[in-house]
Order: structure tokens, then sequence, then C-alpha cells
């Protein structure tokens, strides 16, 4: 099957496996796929949470050149509000937290910000319903 759509976004990342670790406790993403870039010599991972063909591409750089900072996120839904809770709770602990938790009301729902370790933002939300707008 050939993809057709929104496959994928790519981020540069300073460490690898510190970006993976990141992602995976607050975004529940883990490695798909692995390589070492020939033409480069980066260190690049697809990383999916598989509930559906999308992978976040992390490239290894020494130099990051685009930040996906401070309202350009990722968005990424949560089972209820009580788990964005906790997870805003460990990202406070860890000094990561941007902002929230908020409760925005339909659509945009109850939602927070936190800082991935190169500066990228994530969203952490519980019910946006966007599936269900999209109508899939």
């Amino acid at each position: 099957m050939k993809d057709i759509g929104l496959t994928h976004i790519a981020l540069q990342v300073r460490n690898i496996e510190k970006s993976v670790a990141f992602y995976k406790h607050y975004a529940a993403m883990e490695i798909v796929h692995e390589r070492k870039d020939e033409s480069t010599g980066s260190h690049v991972v697809w990383i999916s949470d598989k509930t559906r063909p999308f992978v976040i591409v992390l490239i290894e750089s020494k130099e990051i050149t685009a930040v996906l900072s401070p309202f350009a996120h990722l968005g990424v839904g949560c089972k209820s509000c009580d788990e964005v809770d906790r997870l805003c709770q460990e990202a406070r602990a860890e000094g990561i937290l941007i902002d929230g938790p908020t409760d925005s009301l339909y659509p945009v729902g109850y939602w927070a910000f936190l800082q991935d370790p190169d500066g990228h933002t994530l969203e952490i939300s519980y019910g946006q319903e966007v599936g269900l707008t999209v109508g899939t």
C-alpha cells in the first residue's frame, strides 16, 4: 500500500535517546524505524503511537535550525483529563511544563504545552475529538 496524505513531520534533535525517551513517556510513542543516514551520517529514527499511519522523524543534528515553538506544536490526545493532569505534574517536576493544564471547553478541550529536550512544543490534550470532526 502506498502512503497517501499526511505521513510524518521531521524534527531536528541533539540527542536521539533523550528525545525518544521524552516522546515515549509523554506521547506513548515508540521507535518503528531506525537508521544511519548515509549522506549526512545522522542518526535517524521514526517514532509512532501506532494508532494511524503517521510518524515523527527525529534526525540527530549538532545544530537545531528550526524549532516548533512557542505556539507551533505537535498535538497528542490523552485518554482522560486525569492523564493530562498526571503528565503535567511530571512535566512540572522536570521543569518542562510550558503552559496549562487549561480547560478551553469544546472543541479545544483540556490541554497543556510541554517542552521536549530540544525546545519543540508538545500539546497533550483531552476532548478535542479531531477524529469525530474529520469523520474517521
